[in-house]
């Protein structure tokens, strides 16, 4: 599709974003995945936009997983979103912002539905009432992590220390965004840019001098669904979505995949690594696979963080390639080292742990 048309598609699918003072509620798997995203996005909110970010140790998990997985009942889930609200008025916030896309997506559908439903959420409010004692308000802004980074995006630019450009061909790096389900595929209208062409991470690739590849699959689900992987009879169905994206962009050759869902970010990063030593694929340039990162790694690697405190380390195709084309300094010797200087040891292939188990 033409660039004109896209911006048209834009236009249609703008939201409100929050300037300042904003409540942040962490993710229970990037937590685990990818810890250092979320301390990136706080170190760049705070010191590099000097903004007030307030994070609340009682807060817990949105709970979607079980609720997706159908453990746990949709009133149980209100009402644990509904503390998590309460918390954040305690606290003298309303802009409550998830850093993980299927919490994001479950707030947006409980509030859609206290909308629609106004009985329901009367019915909450004597639920959280009764349970804990607490009394809430629904936020005056909810956005996704990623949309914060989005509108500062230029400003990040503009402190910016290295861009999205080949340093060896003076060319923009070729990056395919892949944007989780739950982002705006349940609610369009809630997602910067819509369904089809979203704009949260193709804005902020082309703000740091990216240029964003289209392919064929770019919409497909990168593979992860609830009971796709977490029902173990079904997991050839998440590893096959994820390498049928894979062979879709292969042509293209992208110098990376920004992705802004901490399922979709380990799931193609861990099934090109498994592919590859299960069937010898590679799908990026130079017979490498294709770096993954989340949007928080992206902007703390054209900010100049150390890679390793970012935590790139933990990825599993490899980064080096890619921060050798940007001109990223770095100590190759510190990428297993722990806070001390102790020698971590190098991670495991899965071949490795099959042969010698």
């Amino acid at each position: 599709m033409k660039k004109e048309g896209k911006k048209r598609i834009w236009s249609d699918y703008q939201k409100e974003i929050a300037d300042d003072k904003f409540y942040f509620v962490r993710s229970c798997i990037r937590q685990t995945f990818f810890p250092g995203s979320e301390t990136t996005f706080l170190k760049i909110l705070r010191e590099v936009l000097g903004k007030d970010v307030y994070e609340n140790p009682n807060h817990t998990t949105c709970t979607g997983i079980a609720y997706h997985t159908e453990v746990v009942p949709f009133p149980t889930i209100q009402t644990v979103v509904a503390r998590n609200f309460a918390l954040m008025r305690e606290k003298g916030y309303v802009n409550y912002t998830p850093s993980c896309v299927t919490s994001f997506g479950i707030y947006t559908e409980i509030l859609e539905t206290w909308h629609h439903f106004p009985e329901e959420k009367e019915k909450i409010r004597d639920y959280l009432r009764k349970a804990t004692g607490r009394e809430f308000e629904e936020p005056e802004n909810l956005v996704h992590t990623s949309d914060i980074l989005y509108k500062f995006r230029n400003e990040i630019a503009a402190k910016a220390k290295y861009k999205l450009i080949n340093k060896h061909t003076g060319k923009p790096l070729k990056v395919v965004d892949h944007i989780g389900c739950h982002y705006a595929k349940m609610f369009p209208s809630k997602g910067i840019g819509g369904a089809e062409y979203p704009q949260v991470l193709a804005g902020l690739v082309e703000a740091f001098g990216g240029e964003v590849i289209d392919y064929p699959e770019r919409r497909h689900c990168c593979g992860f669904g609830f009971r796709q992987y977490f029902v173990q009879a079904n997991r050839g169905y998440s590893i096959t979505a994820s390498k049928k994206k894979f062979e879709s962009m292969e042509p293209f050759q992208p110098d990376f995949i920004i992705t802004n869902c901490p399922g979709c970010n380990y799931f193609m990063d861990r099934w090109q690594y498994a592919l590859a030593e299960m069937e010898g694929k590679t799908y990026g340039q130079n017979g490498e696979s294709i770096p993954v990162l989340t949007y928080e790694e992206v902007a703390g690697i054209v900010l100049g963080f150390d890679p390793w405190n970012i935590g790139l380390q933990m990825h599993q195709t490899d980064v080096e390639p890619l921060l050798k084309k940007m001109g990223v300094k770095y100590d190759p010797d510190k990428k297993y080292k722990g806070p001390n200087g102790e020698d971590l040891g190098k991670p495991m292939s899965p071949r490795f742990v099959k042969d010698n188990a």
